[in-house]
């Protein structure tokens, strides 16, 4: 059995967080809030530990893992040099979501890496995740807590839901605040590259690099990826999801026409709606989750692992939803976790 530890995160019980952080240094695995999403914490230098992490995910090995550590100092054990590009981000958005890519040291094993020349670090700024790395001592590899490929898990219920049985503790500090994956920038590439977007926008990251670029095809699904989040259908509920975009009264329409002839065939629907949707599909015979406010995507981020749980939950053949169009630095990280997690509407 998992065992859940709850931790108030504004202000996180010292003899449980001891208690989780001698489970990792033990070799075990530990659930535990980031502000993005849950990640699944494992010693980083341990190879058994990593290989348990992956087992227990079913994990492809050519996923790389990200690194998590206290400060930045913490980088120079594992990375071949941290350039000044690295130092400057970091006094700018660390703690925080984003993720550097660097030339890893040989310290670094290579489960974590996916066998490539370079590793995935960041500073998380959760108080809950800040004081078990701090406890631990050491650097601790997290993906997200879920089933590979699940939509991420945005509070403990649904690490539970994936990895009861599997894994050693989780720590219950609430709903994250992001819902989101950490934006993932490459230093070890001229210029430097968004490989993954999140909550650190790419207009951010040129305030402080002005050369920085962004990656715009998905990886193949079988090679090894220098991020994790860059598979071309990732973040996925069970129930096939797809997704209208462009225009918001086109979509609409091309959903209320799809919605009526899969309800036409005896199928069940699910409406993934914006706030201000739901009255227009409210009268079709389909089952709605409400995302948020689309001019809130703040809220919209938080919301939509959770939300795509949801509808699977409803046991649909199919759920239908539209992609934000608000103009916001986590519009480009909602827009390419709903493509990953969808089929196109000709499917």
């Amino acid at each position: 059995m998992t065992d859940v530890l709850r931790v108030d995160p504004a202000n996180p019980d010292k003899e449980l967080i001891a208690r989780a952080a001698e489970c990792l240094r033990a070799g075990g695995l530990v659930a535990f809030p980031t502000e993005t999403v849950y990640g699944l914490g494992a010693h980083a230098l341990d190879r058994r530990a990593i290989q348990r992490l992956f087992a227990a995910k079913e994990r492809p090995a050519h996923d790389p893992l990200i690194v998590h550590i206290a400060a930045v100092d913490d980088m120079v054990p594992l990375v071949v040099e941290v350039p000044s590009a690295a130092r400057e981000l970091a006094a700018r958005f660390w703690p925080g979501p984003l993720t550097m890519v660097l030339p890893r040291s040989s310290r670094v094993p290579d489960e974590i890496t996916a066998g490539l020349a370079t590793v995935a670090i960041r500073v998380p700024s959760h108080p809950i995740a800040r004081a078990l790395i701090a406890y631990a001592g050491l650097p601790v590899a997290a993906p997200s807590a879920n089933l590979f490929s699940r939509p991420s898990p945005t509070r403990a219920s649904h690490v539970l839901a994936d990895l009861d049985g599997r894994i050693d503790i989780i720590i219950d500090g609430g709903p994250t605040d992001v819902g989101l994956e950490s934006t993932v920038i490459d230093l070890s590439v001229n210029p430097p590259t968004v490989l993954r977007p999140g909550a650190v926008d790419i207009e951010a990251l040129r305030d402080v690099l002005p050369d920085v670029t962004s990656r715009h095809t998905a990886s193949s699904d079988t090679i090894a990826m220098r991020s994790p989040g860059l598979l071309r259908k990732h973040y996925s509920p069970r129930t096939p999801v797809v997704l209208y975009e462009g225009d918001r009264e086109a979509a609409l329409r091309s959903m209320k026409h799809e919605a009526q002839q899969r309800v036409d065939r005896g199928e069940l629907v699910a409406a993934l709606l914006f706030a201000d949707d739901v009255s227009e599909l409210r009268s079709s015979p389909v089952r709605i989750v409400d995302l948020g406010r689309e001019d809130d995507p703040a809220a919209v981020a938080s919301r939509l692992y959770a939300a795509l749980r949801e509808c699977d939950d409803l046991s649909a053949n199919i759920i239908l939803v539209r992609n934000i169009t608000t103009a916001h630095p986590l519009s480009g990280a909602i827009q390419d976790r709903l493509r990953r997690a969808s089929l196109t509407p000709d499917t």
